[in-house]
C-alpha cells in the first residue's frame, strides 16, 4: 500500500465540502493548486442565514468567534464555531473547518483546517493541509519554500518524490501532535497520531504512529503513548 497517497494518508468522513477535492488527487499535495478555486465557488453557495459575507470573498459563520485585530484576505470560508484570536493574519486561500482554532499571530495561506484543528499561538502555515484533530505547539511553522527556491521534494524512509511544486508546506493527517517551535520543512507529511517532539527540525516524513525525535531519529510510538 501506497502510505502517501490521498485516499491513504487522510481518514475522511466522506460528507465534507471538500471531498471530491480530495478525491480528486492522487498524492495529497495535488490539492494545494486547487484550494483557491475550491473556496471561490463554495463561498457564494454557502446559505446567507449561516455565513456571513463580511468582505468580497470572505465568508464567516455566524457563530464564529472573531476577535478584534484579525486582518481576512478573500477568498477563504471561516466555518461553525471556528475561534480566531487576536491579530490573526488569513491571507487568502484559507478553508477552515468546523470547531477549529487559529491563534493569536498566526498567519494563514493556501492552506486546508478540515475541522477540529488548533494552531494557536504564533504559527505560520502555508500551502497546507491540517486534518482533524491536528495540533501544532506553540510557534511551530510549516516552512514551505526551500532556500534554494528549487522544487519540493517528499521522502520517506528511502523514497524520494519531486512534488512539482516551488511551495509546499506540509500534510498533516489526523491527530497528529507538532511540539512547540518545531519546524517541519517543506514536503514534510505527518502520518496519522504521529508526534513531533518541541523544536526538532523536521526535514522527511513520519509514519503513521511514530515519533520524530529531536536527534531525527523516527520512533514507532509505544502502545498507550
Amino acid at each position: 500500500m501506497d502510505r502517501l497517497l490521498t485516499r491513504n494518508f487522510f481518514n475522511l468522513k466522506g460528507n465534507e465540502p471538500f471531498y471530491q477535492l480530495f478525491m480528486d488527487s492522487l498524492y495529497p499535495w495535488e490539492i494545494l493548486s486547487g484550494i483557491g478555486t475550491f473556496i471561490s465557488e463554495l463561498g457564494p453557495a454557502l446559505s446567507p442565514a449561516d455565513y456571513e459575507k463580511r468582505t468580497e470573498g470572505v465568508f464567516v459563520h455566524r457563530t464564529a468567534k472573531i476577535a478584534d485585530y484579525v486582518t481576512f484576505l478573500g477568498p477563504c470560508i471561516i466555518g461553525e464555531g471556528v475561534e480566531v484570536r487576536p491579530g490573526a493574519f488569513i491571507r487568502k486561500n484559507v478553508y477552515a473547518g468546523p470547531g477549529s482554532v487559529i491563534g493569536n499571530s498566526t498567519e494563514l495561506k493556501n492552506v486546508i483546517l478540515t475541522g477540529s484543528v488548533e494552531v494557536p499561538h504564533f504559527n505560520y502555515v502555508g500551502d497546507s493541509i491540517l486534518s482533524y484533530g491536528a495540533h501544532m505547539g506553540a510557534g511551530s511553522i510549516t516552512s514551505n519554500l526551500r532556500a534554494d527556491k528549487g522544487p519540493v521534494k517528499v521522502r520517506l524512509g528511502e523514497r524520494e518524490i519531486e512534488s512539482g511544486l516551488r511551495k509546499f508546506g506540509a500534510m498533516i493527517s489526523e491527530h497528529a501532535e507538532v511540539g512547540c517551535n518545531a519546524v517541519l520543512n517543506p514536503g514534510t507529511m505527518l502520518g496519522r497520531e504521529s508526534l513531533v517532539y518541541p523544536l526538532s527540525s523536521v526535514r522527511v516524513s513520519v509514519p503513521a504512529f511514530h515519533i520524530h525525535k529531536n536527534d531525527g531519529s523516527i520512533s514507532r510510538k509505544r502502545a498507550g503513548a
